[in-house]
């Protein structure tokens, strides 16, 4: 009996493992078809005659539109279920990039078919990339495990964001619109993984009426609504502050040190593989210790204030790639922290809507944070740096006052509370 019950143990083990690869080829994918895009935005800009407001648009109108529909997809998900909503959300996204593709390849006049497609991409990003969260807390039943895979899972985010700027100008070296055909070949891989490996759990048994979904969402916040709207601006800051750094980095590597290609792709991969490491690395510390998740947010935001506030003193080449290198970790330390508190402090009938609205606020960053210092180093650069520095401070005042954890409790076994 004994080694009947150890076999199944480890072909459960087995299954979830596979599992978890299928879950974390999603924000992989969903991260390649947006950040891919960031180190070929200055030829975009050649090739289609824009602006380089315009090229930010390419980015920010994939996150715009997710914005608004993540919450309604997190609804959806608790209703109908997890791969109900992801499924059609990945397919979705590769018919977005099939559009600008064509629109690169064949018309004259293509910016505003991109632009089309890039929200048609955003509306399968919206169904896909925020259920993810959810579904892992859905998989695994010890909290240790959910807060480790969460790690993983953020760490599959930062690899695409490391191999993004590499694969991005890899493919464009070809043929510059490659890129946007790339994204459907990604999401069939991930969509064929989601239907073989992701199975529905046991007790998923989604039933969420609106009724009750509109009466628990305002359970949640009435109760909660200090510490969940900390955490939710922490992630937007974030954000903000990763994505405007690359889009900085990105056309101060071209238009200053005459980097392009694969060379600044390696390049931009540096900070962002930092970030990436930092993710896993926190992901296997935290476990489910809620007062780890609070002191690693609060030090990874003064890390990243400090870093972005060094490179007031010097634009050399090699000392901006450190800064941001320091800065990277500091991102990649906070993430897995705040998916962690969010995906173990909600119950799992709400889980899929808290943790949207939190990839909404996500989105929010992404979206505003190209064009802002867009619009920014068209001027003094130290109003980027002080806009960027204040909103560390920010952030890690918040991540300071939000969760006030008791010495020896558990995630599971507390909520965060603000004094």
């Amino acid at each position: 009996m004994e080694l009947i019950n150890r076999e199944e143990l480890l072909n459960g083990k087995k299954k979830n493992k596979w599992a978890l690869i299928a879950i974390a080829s999603i924000p992989l994918i969903m991260t390649l078809g947006n950040s891919m895009l960031i180190p070929i935005l200055p030829l975009m800009e050649k090739q289609l005659h824009i602006s380089k407001l315009q090229s930010s648009y390419i980015i920010t109108v994939y996150s715009i539109v997710a914005i608004f529909l993540i919450p309604i997809a997190g609804f959806l998900s608790d209703k109908y279920g997890r791969k109900v909503v992801i499924i059609p959300s990945l397919i979705l996204t590769g018919i977005g990039g099939i559009l600008s593709g064509w629109a690169a390849w064949e018309l004259d006049n293509a910016f505003i078919w991109i632009i089309i497609g890039r929200i048609l991409q955003g509306i399968g990003a919206a169904g896909a990339f925020p259920i993810v969260l959810p579904l892992v807390g859905d998989l695994y039943k010890k909290e240790e495990d959910v807060s480790s895979s969460l790690g993983i899972i953020e760490t599959a985010n930062t690899l695409g964001k490391v191999l993004s700027p590499i694969l991005g100008a890899l493919i464009a070296g070809v043929i510059w619109y490659l890129p946007f055909f790339a994204i459907p070949i990604f999401c069939i891989i991930s969509l064929i993984l989601i239907m073989l490996c992701v199975k529905k759990p046991k007790d998923d048994d989604h039933q969420l009426s609106f009724g009750r979904f509109v009466k628990n969402t305002k359970k949640i916040f009435s109760e909660h609504w200090k510490w969940l709207m900390a955490v939710f601006i922490i992630g937007a800051i974030i954000m903000f502050i990763l994505f405007g750094l690359l889009f900085y980095l990105s056309s101060i590597l071209e238009d200053k040190y005459g980097y392009d290609g694969v060379k600044k792709g390696f390049l931009l991969a540096i900070p962002l593989a930092a970030l990436c490491i930092a993710s896993f690395v926190t992901g296997k510390i935290i476990k489910d210790n809620l007062k780890k998740m609070k002191w690693i947010t609060f030090f990874g935001m003064i890390l990243t204030g400090v870093s972005v506030a060094a490179t007031m003193f010097s634009d050399r080449f090699i000392y901006l790639i450190v800064i941001i290198l320091f800065c990277g970790i500091g991102i990649g330390a906070s993430l897995p922290c705040l998916d962690a508190i969010l995906t173990q402090s909600i119950e799992k009938e709400m889980r899929g809507t808290i943790t949207s609205i939190f990839s909404s606020m996500r989105f929010a960053g992404v979206a505003a944070g190209p064009p802002i210092v867009a619009l920014l180093m068209k001027g003094n650069i130290s109003s980027m740096v002080i806009l960027l520095t204040i909103l560390s401070a920010v952030a890690a005042l918040l991540a300071f006052k939000a969760i006030k954890p008791k010495r020896g409790k558990k995630v599971g076994e507390m909520d965060p509370v603000l004094e």
